[in-house]
């Protein structure tokens, strides 16, 4: 099944979508008589339940919001495919380790966004001019958790995921270098598209989605989750050794290569670049950088994203 969210005249509201992610129809909550407006308010229902719920037509399209916005930060992990740990390493702004046999991680490197840099489909990406000249993108497939987790071992973890979903973790690279970490240049304002969709676990096969990034119709990043050096039940493991996982937590899972930084010279975006992410099952994740950075457009993307 697949889940979208939007805004309306009468607030944010969730849809069910065809399985080409067309034709969608709102959730309407028969008890309380309203639409349903959060992810949350589905996950832990299940299929059945799911598909047993009532809908009503779209009379008219609102504007697309992110599928879930977590109740707390995004989990990422980096360098997490060994073609992109290696052009990140060749590349000089990985101020955390130095190129070399090191290349590839012992343990999962994780970072987080706030959950206020999310925006939708379709939301600008803010340059922020003021603070960047290496603006960057990565493709990223993300998971959506299904319930709450502590201690979740291997074997057990993908009975925690609920559903899967786009991000572009958008990223700064001159801050991500000269702050010595990560969280400062990922986590600025509009850094993390979402979306259109999220699409539960029991239609993904989660060891074999394609990924692409196409920047202005041109492919960059082309790889599947084949590739990741640490798969998604490993990241889950890790995460949850010491720290509850909830219902509705994302989790980017990592970038392959191809992004900005490993070209010679650094191909970075630029106002009026379009970022499109897509994979098998999940759609097309579209996102153009905006042309300036008015206080206006940067308000309006992150209070969408953030109903």
């Amino acid at each position: 099944m697949r889940f979208t969210r939007s805004h309306t005249a009468d607030g944010p509201v969730l849809c069910r979508l065809d399985q080409d992610g067309s034709a969608p129809r709102i959730l309407w909550d028969e008890k309380n008589q309203r639409p349903y407006a959060r992810l949350q308010e589905l996950i832990g229902l299940s299929r059945d339940e799911l598909a047993r719920l009532a809908t009503r037509p779209v009379s008219a399209p609102g504007k697309p919001l992110a599928p879930v916005v977590p109740d707390r930060n995004v989990f990422c992990v980096g360098r997490n495919y060994a073609d992109h740990a290696a052009e990140f390493a060749r590349s000089g702004f990985d101020a955390t380790h130095s190129s070399g046999n090191g290349d590839i991680p012992d343990k999962p490197v994780i970072f987080t966004k706030p959950a206020r840099s999310i925006i939708g489909p379709g939301d600008e990406i803010d340059p922020h001019l003021e603070l960047t000249s290496a603006l960057d993108y990565e493709g990223e497939i993300g998971i959506v958790i299904s319930k709450p987790g502590y201690r979740i071992t291997r074997k057990e973890a993908m009975d925690y995921v609920w559903g899967y979903t786009l991000i572009n973790d958008v990223t700064a690279r001159d801050l991500q270098r000269d702050h010595k970490q990560w969280f400062l240049g990922k986590s600025l304002d509009t850094f993390c598209p979402m979306g259109p969709w999220v699409v539960t676990a029991d239609e993904v096969d989660p060891s074999g989605i394609s990924l692409q990034t196409y920047v202005n119709d041109e492919l960059r990043q082309d790889s599947d989750t084949s590739r990741l050096i640490f798969d998604i039940p490993a990241i889950i493991e890790t995460l949850s050794a010491g720290m509850t996982l909830q219902p509705g937590d994302v989790i980017a899972t990592g970038t392959p290569q191809g992004v900005g930084i490993g070209f010679t010279p650094p191909r970075y975006l630029k106002p009026g670049d379009e970022v499109v992410v897509r994979a098998s099952g999940l759609g097309a994740l579209r996102n153009t950088v905006g042309l300036s950075s008015p206080a206006s457009v940067h308000d309006a993307n992150v209070a969408g994203a953030a109903q």
